[in-house]
């Protein structure tokens, strides 16, 4: 049973759907967050329906009101659009509307519309008149997505994948709500001890920057160079007879000169000291907490992105700062070789699947005999996924093909296809943009054009062999995390949230969960349990293997 909540004015809605999508009822509703929390005592299974999870749900957990289940119609909406499973809707034929927008906009800023005993549930700002004015239906919304569904050539597929991805936004939010545990003082101690006190003036250098700023100049003869500037570094460096075309590690690591070795310790503090320094921490932790904005489905792929805070780029130095709380653990688990084991599954390979079912992947390729060692395994198989084709990894492929041809076919056919401009989908049904049509073979064109566009079509071809492994570990890591929240909620009495075992991070293949320490060895069982349905739910019976990694511990950075 589904309740779709609908604004006109300041009157909030709620119009009761059947599982077939029959209207059978509106009731008016003064208080949300009391009609939510009497529901879903009454009808556990309740499916909230919504234009955005990040507009409404945060002021139902201010609330302390949790959603067991929701359908997030900006983010379904943007996956029922594009999938080759509902081309034939008439959701994926209509003209671009205000839903096209909100989906492609990646994120909605939350509506302060919800407060608990609030009997003027909205006050919407100009930004939000759509949905008043029409522009947004969100009951007609609703229906068409579910006749997308229902008239689509995987209609399974695409409701265990809309299901994931509504889940997923619950969890952002949830995580964003509870915040990442972060001692303060911790992450100050880890500033001090590798750049130095902070310094009294902002904009100043730490001590050990300067001191490393002071040796660079002399060592390349430049006493006002400042080597954050790419331009004046490459100036100088160039001055000093060292040729160089960027500043980047990788390039300054082949280069043979004095200034190198201090040069790269001061980039490797200085990218510290902007990304995670003393304006960082002011910026971003509050009450002991790192509340990033997660943004599912932010890219392309379904994977997530954040729109501030670095959260998905935290290096390992500072995660020495993530500290649960006393008397608590954090359980850290993160999916060994995800994305390989994710092509052995999705293209059926049983010969790749045996080769992972021991335990390492990579090994077991070795064990097979296709490859002699597992460094040459672990590179041959990032070349079928990324579509290295030169050097090392193009010598091997052959040999990879030989011993799994399903699995290489299957990447392989997903190149070609972006090649010639398709489309290609995820195991649930995700679909990526269409690519441009090659014109390689258009005699309208001079041979450079056709050139040009031949390499556009490789390109793009890379693109979708990655597309469909990237976006199926996406899928995949959804329903993990749904499981984990589903199984989380049945590991303790406690009746809220953050006084429960709850999830506080996520990082495309990998969790932390913040537990009372009494419960940590449950919980890791149960993150384990939920690897394995989430195998089932995107895969079916394919005896597909995700073994996971997983440590108990105080600090964030002791789980590796």
């Amino acid at each position: 049973m589904y309740f779709v909540l609908t604004t006109s004015g300041r009157t909030l809605t709620a119009t009761r759907v059947d599982a077939a999508g029959a209207v059978v009822g509106e009731i008016l509703v003064d208080d949300l967050a009391a009609f939510v929390a009497q529901t879903q005592r009454a009808e556990p299974d309740t499916r909230w329906v919504w234009h955005d999870t990040a507009a409404w749900y945060p002021a139902l957990l201010e609330a302390r009101v949790r959603v067991n289940r929701c359908f997030d119609l900006r983010l379904c909406h943007a996956i029922l659009r594009n999938s080759v499973f509902t081309r034939e809707s008439s959701l994926a034929k209509v003209r671009s509307s205000r839903w096209d927008a909100l989906a492609q906009a990646g994120h909605a800023a939350p509506v302060d519309h919800v407060t608990p005993q609030h009997s003027t549930l909205f006050d919407f700002e100009e930004d939000d008149q759509a949905l008043e004015d029409g522009e947004l239906d969100v009951l007609a919304e609703f229906l068409s997505q579910l006749e997308a569904v229902a008239s689509s050539t995987e209609t399974g597929r695409l409701q265990r994948l809309l299901s994931a991805e509504s889940a997923g936004a619950l969890i952002a939010a949830e995580m964003r709500f509870a915040g990442l545990p972060w001692s303060a003082q911790a992450h100050d101690e880890i500033l001090t001890e590798m750049l130095g006190p902070r310094p009294s003036t902002e904009g100043a250098r730490p001590v050990k920057l300067e001191a490393l700023v002071e040796e660079i100049r002399t060592l390349l003869d430049s006493p006002r160079l400042a080597p954050e500037s790419p331009a004046e570094l490459l100036h100088a460096l160039s001055v000093a007879g060292i040729q160089a075309t960027s500043t980047r590690s990788w390039e300054l690591k082949q280069l043979k000169h004095p200034a190198i070795a201090p040069l790269l310790e001061f980039k490797k503090l200085q990218r510290l000291m902007t990304a995670n320094g003393w304006s960082w921490l002011d910026s971003w932790i509050v009450d002991g907490r790192f509340r990033p904005d997660y943004i599912p489905g932010g890219v392309v792929t379904g994977r997530w992105a954040t729109s501030g805070g670095g959260a998905l780029q935290l290096p390992h130095l500072i995660r020495g700062a993530v500290r649960a709380d006393p008397g608590w653990k954090f359980v850290v688990a993160d999916a060994s070789q995800l994305e390989p084991r994710i092509l052995a599954a999705m293209a059926g390979d049983r010969g790749m699947v045996a080769a992972g079912a021991s335990g390492d992947l990579y090994e077991g390729i070795v064990a097979s005999g296709a490859v002699d060692s597992r460094a040459h395994a672990k590179l041959a198989m990032l070349g079928a996924m990324y579509g290295a084709t030169s050097g090392e990894s193009g010598r091997l492929m052959p040999r990879l093909a030989r011993a799994y041809p399903a699995a290489i076919a299957l990447v392989e056919q997903a190149a070609r296809s972006g090649e010639r401009g398709e489309v290609v989908s995820t195991q649930l049904g995700r679909s990526s943009p269409p690519g441009a049509h090659s014109a390689a073979y258009d005699d309208s064109q001079s041979p450079a054009q056709r050139a040009a566009s031949q390499e556009q079509g490789r390109s793009w071809g890379r693109f979708t062999r990655n597309f469909i492994v990237q976006g199926t570990a996406a899928e995949w890591a959804l329903c993990w995390m749904a499981s984990i929240r589903n199984q989380l909620t049945q590991l303790s009495d406690a009746a809220w949230l953050t006084d429960a075992p709850h999830l506080v991070f996520f990082l495309h293949d990998e969790v932390v969960v913040h537990a009372p320490a009494e419960l940590a060895d449950s919980v890791a069982e149960h993150v384990t349990a939920a690897a394995a349905d989430a195998g089932r739910l995107v895969f079916g019976d394919i005896p597909a293997t995700f073994p996971l990694t997983t440590a108990i511990v105080d600090r964030y950075d002791r789980a590796k």
